[in-house]
């Protein structure tokens, strides 16, 4: 204790009031944030213009700053603007009005469709709001405004800063400001109430004259006229009189054999549900004095029809369900199921009766095994099994996701060619238009030819999908034309609608496997029909093509109708083919039938070096002894060096066609072979079986020719020729290779010397069409319903886009077509990649959705303004516009207020609605609505709120804005602009006030 007493250990502690406060930390890093935004000093700003609030560019930044341990954002918003250009001479005077308080006697921007609630309420065109963090409390304690109130006066006090500064304060959702304005010698106060009912004694215009003038009156003089501008606005929510005018489609009768397959090939589109919600109509009275309207409890003079300024916008309706839109929706969530078709239909019964049967996959082993002669497949077991197949199938109908009808319709629609048994196959051939434009969008979506089978696929794919049974009835079509393909091939049956020639590389990866399918069915039929062109029986393409497409007795359509019973019962499909169409060995394909005798000698001649017995000369010429084979006709010019005779264009085989996975795979493999030189040899001899293939078909075809007769007519380039003097002084033409062609090691030599003189017919086939056909067949078979919908994607947004441009075409909606050119450019640089991100082909539905919609709300809007009905042109034409700027405008001026051509029709529907509002069921019933206008020019009394006869109901919301020019605090202060903006809604009452009061004189 004594220690406690003993005064040398009091601790002696000095408190540093010079050391800054939070609260003087929170002003000082407000003063430097307005530096930092230059916004210190006097600006001069440009007049503002009408309208320019609205069409103008509104810039932010934010900062983020802290009082303590509470954050605080603090936001500069500013139109976007030009500095005025001033002379040099002028000087900005001292006294002069901040911009903002000049802003408040502007009348060119009131009531803005879209702006700043601040912007709206007091009519300025550059502030800062400080209000708390996303994550921060809200400021409701009366001391916490109070000192941030007080923190913003000081601020701008030492600064000079002439930008309002603002205070959010209490809930977010109140949207209440505080804030204050400071220039030379004034002070602007902005205060702010807000309340959830509309006080009595407030709800029309006289009350709220007088809170405005008992705001700002000198009890020393006599208040000069205030300026009031009033806007109502009425809102239409009941179309009832008005049909939506997109019909849905009839689900039942869609794909019913009424129908018939048309409508596969259309996609659906428009809106199920009206996509326009309200119509808002706001008349406006934008200059009217306190004596001349009277508008109190009893009495108004404000009666909408008679409004000098009518404007209207739409609200949309959010997310309104579109047909085009669910349709690709559903179909791209089939990308990422992850299902094979046998486990989302189930391993079959006839997958599981014989191994030999179940896989696809095996059939090029099957065709390659050495057999017997099938005699068996006649036997009285093999006729039981296909019995008991046909009752499994008749017993599995019931079980499949796509009925008999559907599918026949489908499979009509995809090959028309099956209706007719009597089609040639090579009139089903079709050829796409390639000067269209449409092919032009094909191209750069890398998807294919509209009205190609892949296309039509496509679209059948994903009707059925969204139609009937979902990922179910895709995998049952899917399989169904992959037996359809195979049925083709067996009986040289061309695949419709696909264009001729080699695969088109510029289409999806499908498309081009389809094409080659078809390249092997055209080159198996045209051998096997030359083989059997001196033969009487032709009837491979007539009577075995002939298929049922529809029968109420067969069991599963898709093996009954399709063919897949007629391949294992009608046997000599299979067994009428000669047997060299498959080949009785591995390494050999004979195109065409030839004598045995000179098949084994052929066989025999080729050594295993390759070495012909004929070209053994050191020249490199055949011996002329060889008789011709295999000429399609004479060169023109060219004759054989050695011999002089006649040269000879000699029939040759066409190259391989090739699909880009195929590309892929034999650039890879020429790629593992490296760079060194057996590798690069190697190399080239891969690359030249078309070469010794042309100059194997050359000698044939000109029997005591040379390399040098080979070049001339293959690669001209590579002979050279002059013109030399012999000794008789006469000029002679002599030729020889090219340089590169003497090259030791050329591979063009070795090939000469290897070639041995056979005609194409009797050469090894360069392109295998059973091996490739084989390979298309088990590629198609393996495909999951999301490789399916990946493959076909593309196909199904570019006819999404066409279907887009179709609609719009009708509608002529400039916007939508600029939103339709970015959807394309952004389509064409993703789906040119093979493995495309989901993410952004999921943007591309949306935009395609969100422009359905936009087209959808355009019809909505002419059938409620009846466009399709109007009779005078002019009308016509200004209405349109008017629909247009409806759908891009956040609000439209209607020209010539209520007594326009769109006035007229927007009175006549707030008549209508206002009537069966009113009106009993009975009546509503019983009494036809007035399609007229009612009479406009009624002197009758109208009182919005009260009247029970009203054309139009009462208003959703009531603005009213006051303005005065007044001298405060004291009458000799400087005449200052006074602001009252007031909101009356039904559970909003808000009253924004900005008075300015004399710092200098009071």
């Amino acid at each position: 204790m004594a220690a406690d007493s003993d005064p040398e250990s009091d601790v002696f502690e000095i408190t540093d009031f010079t050391t800054a406060s939070e609260w003087e930390r929170f002003i000082s890093r407000v003063e430097e944030v307005l530096n930092e935004w230059k916004l210190i000093g006097t600006t001069v700003n440009k007049k503002i213009e009408k309208g320019e609030y609205t069409s103008g560019t509104w810039e932010e930044k934010t900062v983020e700053i802290s009082f303590a341990d509470f954050k605080f954002s603090i936001t500069h918003h500013y139109l976007k603007q030009e500095l005025s250009e001033k002379p040099e001479n002028e000087e900005v005077e001292e006294d002069a009005f901040p911009s903002a308080m000049q802003d408040l006697l502007c009348m060119n921007n009131d009531f803005p469709p879209r702006a700043h609630c601040l912007v709206r309420w007091y009519g300025i065109r550059e502030f800062v709001v400080i209000s708390p963090s996303a994550n921060s409390d809200a400021v409701i304690s009366e001391s916490k405004c109070n000192l941030l109130l007080s923190s913003i006066s000081i601020s701008l006090g030492n600064t000079g800063c002439q930008v309002p500064l603002f205070v959010q304060i209490q809930q977010k959702w109140r949207r209440m400001y505080v804030g204050e304005c400071q220039g030379p010698g004034v002070r602007t106060d902005f205060e702010m109430v807000h309340l959830r009912k509309v006080p009595n004694q407030y709800n029309h215009l006289s009350g709220l004259l007088d809170v405005f003038k008992s705001k700002i009156s000198c009890p020393l003089t006599h208040l000069p006229p205030i300026n009031i501008s009033i806007r109502f606005t009425y809102i239409l929510q009941d179309w009832q009189q008005y049909s939506w005018p997109q019909q849905p489609p009839d689900f039942d009768t869609l794909l019913s054999g009424e129908v018939g397959g048309v409508e596969f090939g259309k996609l659906p589109f428009g809106a199920c549900e009206d996509p326009i919600s309200e119509l808002h109509l706001s008349t406006t009275w934008p200059q009217l004095s306190e004596g001349i309207v009277v508008d109190n409890d009893v009495y108004s003079d404000l009666d909408p029809v008679q409004a000098p300024h009518w404007s209207v916008r739409v609200r949309k309706a959010e997310n309104p369900q579109c047909l085009l839109g669910d349709f690709l929706h559903e179909f791209f969530k089939l990308c990422c199921r992850k299902e094979s078709t046998e486990e989302i239909l189930g391993r079959s019964s006839l997958e599981d009766d014989g191994k030999e049967n179940n896989e696809i996959s095996h059939a090029l082993s099957k065709l390659t095994e050495p057999t017997t002669v099938p005699i068996p497949k006649l036997s009285v077991s093999n006729m039981v099994h296909s019995a008991r197949k046909r009752i499994r199938r008749r017993r599995r109908v019931e079980e499949s996701p796509l009925s008999n009808e559907v599918l026949n319709s489908i499979l009509l629609y995809l090959f028309p060619d099956a209706a007719d048994k009597h089609i040639d196959a090579v009139e089903t051939k079709q050829t796409v238009n390639t000067d269209h434009e449409d092919y032009k969008l094909c191209n750069q979506f890398k998807s294919s030819p509209a009205d190609s089978l892949t296309y039509k696929l496509a679209l059948c794919l994903c009707l059925v999908n969204f139609y009937h049974g979902g990922v179910k009835g895709v995998a049952h079509l899917w399989q169904e034309f992959v037996l359809e393909m195979r049925y083709r091939w067996e009986n040289n049956i061309l695949i419709t609608g696909l264009a001729g020639g080699t695969p088109d590389l510029r289409c999806c990866l499908l498309h081009q496997k389809l094409q080659m399918l078809n390249c092997c069915i055209e080159r198996k039929k045209a051998r096997d029909d030359g083989k059997r062109s001196n033969s009487t029986n032709s009837g491979l393409t007539s009577g075995t093509t002939e298929r049922k497409v529809s029968s109420s007795e067969n069991g599963k359509v898709t093996q009954e109708v399709w063919g897949s019973e007629d391949r294992k019962e009608k046997g000599e499909v299979a067994q009428g083919k000669s047997w060299d169409s498959w080949s009785d060995s591995e390494d050999e394909f004979f195109e065409c039938l030839s004598d045995t005798e000179e098949l084994k000698e052929n066989v025999q001649d080729r050594g295993k070096d390759g070495m012909p017995n004929e070209g053994k000369e050191g020249s490199g010429c055949d011996a002329p002894q060889q008789k011709p084979e295999g000429r399609l006709y004479q060169h023109a010019k060219l004759t054989l060096l050695h011999t002089g005779e006649p040269l000879y264009i000699p029939v040759t085989q066409e190259p391989a066609p090739m699909t880009e996975d195929l590309l892929e795979e034999q650039s890879e493999v020429l790629a593992k072979l490296g760079t060194s030189a057996e590798g690069a040899h190697l190399r080239a001899r891969m690359q030249s079986a078309c070469l010794l293939s042309d100059m194997e078909s050359f000698k044939a075809a000109n029997p005591g020719c040379c390399l040098e007769d080979f070049v001339r007519w293959y690669s001209p380039r590579d002979y050279v020729e002059e013109e030399v003097f012999g000794d008789d002084g006469k000029a002679v033409t002599r030729g020889e290779l090219s340089a590169r062609m003497k090259i030791p090691g050329n591979m063009w030599v070795e090939a000469w010397e290897t070639a041995k003189p056979s005609p194409a017919r009797r050469q090894r086939r360069l392109f295998d069409d059973t091996r490739e056909a084989e390979k298309v067949l088990h590629y198609l078979a393996v495909q999951k319903p999301a490789d399916l919908t990946q493959h076909l994607l593309p196909c199904i947004i570019h006819a999404a886009i066409l279907k887009v441009k179709e609609e719009e075409s009708v509608e002529n909606i400039a916007s939508v077509r600029k939103e339709i050119q970015q959807i394309v450019s952004h389509a064409c640089k993703l789906l040119r990649h093979s493995n495309s991100d989901y993410k952004k082909l999921e943007e591309i539905i949306n935009e395609i959705m969100a422009v359905e919609t936009v087209i959808a709300r355009a019809r909505s809007l002419k059938a409620k303004f009846g466009i399709g009905k109007c009779e005078e042109q002019d009308d016509k034409e200004e209405l349109e516009k008017f629909v247009i700027s409806l759908l891009e405008e956040p609000e439209v001026t209607v020209i010539g207020a209520g007594r326009g051509p769109a006035g007229r029709i927007i009175h006549k529907l707030f008549v209508n609605a206002q009537r069966l509002a009113e009106s009993t069921d009975e009546a509503a019933v019983m009494t036809p609505l007035d399609d007229e206008p009612g009479k406009l020019g009624s002197a009758e009394e109208r009182k919005p709120n009260l009247a029970s006869n009203s054309e139009f109901p009462s208003p959703a919301g009531r603005e009213v804005i006051l303005r005065a020019v007044v001298s405060r605090p004291a009458p000799y202060s400087r005449p200052l602009p006074q602001r009252m903006f007031c909101v009356l809604m039904k559970d909003d009452f808000r009253l924004a006030g900005a008075f300015a009061a004399d710092t200098s004189f009071f």
